[in-house]
């Protein structure tokens, strides 16, 4: 199965188009589909596609989720995805595999994400997520790490101890990335905007976390990963991540024959003593159409910038807060659109 297979479809206007038809969807790194979208994709996929524009060029293309084996989840707030008869009950009657990127930052007192829950309520919708998913499926970020004239190393260490120490039992791994926000012209431009008194993380700051969240680690022990960090911390029994995880899915997923396929994975069957299974992986899933340190496999992203409506301080899919309220808005008059833009 090709990764980038192309099939035609029939829009729901009776139009015959040419559309990507990916075995893995990220949804998405763009925006929070489970946050503000979710009845938008639940109805996209039981109509078989969806309409996506490309944000460099302009061009409209087209997913079809005839093939998709797993998605993606990312999102601040993923309660939505445990409605009753939601977008999980729905992806498990199909038969479809799915895992959370769940980013369980805690920037409130510095009012970094004004439009996320409490603390509280989001600890505890990643255990009832856990809960529905099960273990390993639902992992934790505290994405991105930022240092300003009110937060420092102590700080963050500070804020990620009060929520891992609360996890402990219902995750395995820890994901943070450190906040680069000169490569980030969006990032910048908000945080100017929004009168943030932000510093860059030095060698020696990485290094600082790298050490303190080593330390933390020895109650929790959790697998510690960078999201796509050039520097390299392994000495402090931190790797570098890959989000959209072959290995993951080959660990958790291993029966669905189609993904195995598709990711070159020979599954030789089981061991009739531990229960365990021979796994053979035949080739590199690496997409390199993402950043250089970024590990992630090749997925099809079905978002869309300038929708995500949390309104991060930090924010690096939306130009301003308001183009995405005004998207938003704009979704909500024509919820069930080929986009998620309503249009």
């Amino acid at each position: 199965m090709e990764t980038k297979e192309r099939i035609t479809i029939k829009r729901e206007n009776g139009e015959l188009v040419e559309a990507q038809a990916p075995v893995i969807v990220s949804a998405s790194r763009s925006t929070d589909i489970p946050g503000f979208y979710s009845d938008w994709f639940l109805h996209r996929l039981k109509v078989g596609y969806s309409s996506w524009t490309n944000p460099f060029n302009g061009v409209r293309s087209y997913v079809s989720y005839q093939n998709t084996r797993l998605i993606v989840f990312w999102s601040k707030n993923p309660k939505h995805l445990l409605d009753e008869n939601g977008l999980i009950d729905y992806l498990n009657k199909k038969g479809i595999n799915c895992y959370v990127q769940f980013t369980l930052n805690d920037y409130v007192e510095e009012k970094l994400e004004r439009g996320v829950p409490s603390v509280d309520e989001r600890i505890e919708t990643f255990k009832s997520l856990v809960d529905k998913l099960g273990y390993g499926k639902v992992i934790w970020r505290f994405d991105p790490l930022i240092l300003t004239d009110k937060i420092s190393i102590e700080d963050l260490l500070r804020k990620i101890k009060n929520i891992g120490d609360r996890l402990k039992g219902y995750t395995e791994k820890l994901v943070f990335s450190y906040a680069d926000i000169a490569a980030y012209k969006k990032v910048k431009a908000n945080l100017e905007a929004n009168e943030v008194h932000y510093r860059e993380f030095s060698e020696d700051d990485m290094i600082r976390f790298a050490s303190g969240l080593q330390r933390l680690n020895e109650n929790w022990g959790y697998t510690l990963a960078t999201c796509g960090e050039k520097i390299d911390i392994e000495k402090y029994g931190i790797i570098h991540n890959k989000c959209v995880d072959d290995d993951l899915m080959i660990k958790y997923f291993s029966d669905d024959a189609k993904l195995m396929e598709f990711l070159g994975v020979e599954v030789q069957g089981v061991d009739l003593f531990t229960g365990t299974k021979t796994i053979i992986k035949k080739k590199n899933n690496k997409d390199k159409g993402q950043r250089q340190f970024c590990g992630c496999i090749v997925s099809k992203d079905i978002g869309e910038y300038n929708t995500c409506a949390h309104l991060c301080e930090y924010c690096y899919a939306n130009s301003s807060k308001e183009s995405a309220l005004r998207n938003l808005q704009i979704h909500r008059r024509n919820p069930f659109a080929e986009t998620i833009k309503g249009i």
